[in-house]
């Protein structure tokens, strides 16, 4: 229900301020340019959907061959010790535990075209055990709300972006977006936890969160002060190379076991066909909302409230600037790529505004499109906690990454 009440006070707001603007402001342009980004948005969200089409039919068909070979319950069976205190609602060794590790790993390298068809895959193996199939189950939210909090090691997209801004040292946010982002993950663990009164304090909670920062330590000795371009050329090759072993391991693993793994894949490829289709509703309706409450300048509204009320307080507001793309990030993955930009060209891609909203577009996920696309695949309406918890761990992740970027750079 809360996600029914934010779609309809994005409406409402955006008509009230849209109203006001025409009536006190006499901008007689503001309707024609909210009913024209609303069509925009909407062209937008299909033509997203349909750009899934083919990867999903792809990625599905793969993933069927993996289940059909039983690779996927042998990735359940490795991670069973750890999500079988975070997921108690799951089965041991139930497939959708495969499908949440590949979901994961696929994120953390960063690899969007990925970790989404696996995500939705992993979504639907959690769905057969719904027994209320409109209303979001505990291990379903728990899913969506890791994903929104986004783990990425490596955020080469913000790299590149800042390379091409004419940044000195383009990966100089890579350490503060590292620890950001695993900040924004345990906030969104904790809050889910709260909500579902899931103790995490055990052994293999402890191991897995103690593995992930043994892993940003390695990351970081290896990779820090290497240029640019190399740093890219190795976290590609280590992407592009683990998920190509992937496929590989479960075509060879399946035809050891006699299946026939071309009938597999056109089973999966089937369902990832409809998958795609399906969510193209559920993806329009959140960002025609969206596009009603941006263009009318509610967005700018927030921003300015929130510059004053620091200054009456007397602190700096020499983050404010970067705030756009925090409160974007949670609404749109694309707008707060370019506020990113447009912090950078107005800035400068090595001032502190420029690279505080780096380290925000490196270390966040976008909550409401997560939201969308995942429970729409599967025709959840009652999300329960899960948009809650979401921005929790969206609010958490945007306070980090500005006391990390006073620390790293202020």
């Amino acid at each position: 229900m809360a996600l029914n009440y934010v779609w309809i006070a994005f409406f409402v707001i955006a008509f009230v301020v849209a109203l006001c603007k025409l009536i006190f402001l006499g901008d007689t342009q503001i309707f024609s340019d909210v009913m024209n980004g609303m069509f925009d948005s909407a062209k937008t969200g299909a033509e997203i959907s349909l750009g899934l089409v083919g990867i999903m039919t792809f990625w599905l068909g793969i993933m069927k061959i993996g289940e059909k070979a039983g690779m996927i319950s042998l990735f359940a069976k490795g991670v069973n010790p750890f999500f079988s205190k975070l997921f108690p609602g799951v089965p041991k060794n139930h497939p959708a535990n495969g499908s949440i590790i590949m979901n994961f790993s696929a994120n953390m390298l960063g690899l969007d075209n990925a970790a989404t068809p696996v995500g939705l895959r992993a979504m639907q193996e959690l769905q057969e055990l719904n027994p209320s199939k409109d209303t979001a189950t505990n291990a379903q939210i728990m899913f969506l709300v890791l994903n929104t909090a986004g783990i990425t090691l490596i955020p080469t997209s913000v790299i590149a972006l800042r390379m091409a801004n004419g940044a000195a040292n383009p990966a100089d946010i890579f350490i503060p977006s590292l620890i950001g982002t695993f900040i924004s993950f345990i906030s969104g663990m904790l809050a889910v936890a709260a909500f579902q009164r899931i103790n995490l304090f055990k052994l293999p909670v402890m191991i897995f969160l103690g593995s992930f920062a043994v892993l940003m330590g390695i990351l970081y000795y290896s990779l820090n002060g290497l240029p640019p371009d190399q740093m890219q050329k190795i976290t590609g090759l280590i992407g592009g190379l683990l998920i190509f072993s992937i496929i590989i391991l479960f075509i060879v693993y399946g035809s050891i076991k006699k299946i026939n793994v071309y009938d597999a894949f056109i089973d999966g490829a089937k369902e990832g066909f409809n998958t795609a289709v399906m969510i193209i509703p559920f993806l329009i309706a959140i960002l025609v909302a969206i596009s009603a409450f941006r263009t009318t300048g509610c967005m700018d509204y927030i921003i300015d409230g929130v510059a004053h009320a620091v200054a009456f307080c007397g602190l700096d507001t020499s983050f404010v600037p970067a705030l756009p793309v925090g409160l974007m990030k949670t609404l749109s993955g694309g707008g707060a790529r370019g506020l990113m930009i447009d912090v950078m060209t107005t800035y400068g891609a090595d001032s502190f505004q420029g690279r505080l909203a780096s380290i925000i577009q490196g270390s966040s996920e976008t909550t409401f499109y997560v939201l969308a696309v995942y429970f729409g695949s599967i025709g959840i309406k009652n999300t329960r906690h899960a948009l809650v918890c979401g921005l929790i761990a969206d609010l958490v992740g945007l306070i980090a990454a500005i006391i990390l970027a006073y620390l790293f750079f202020g």
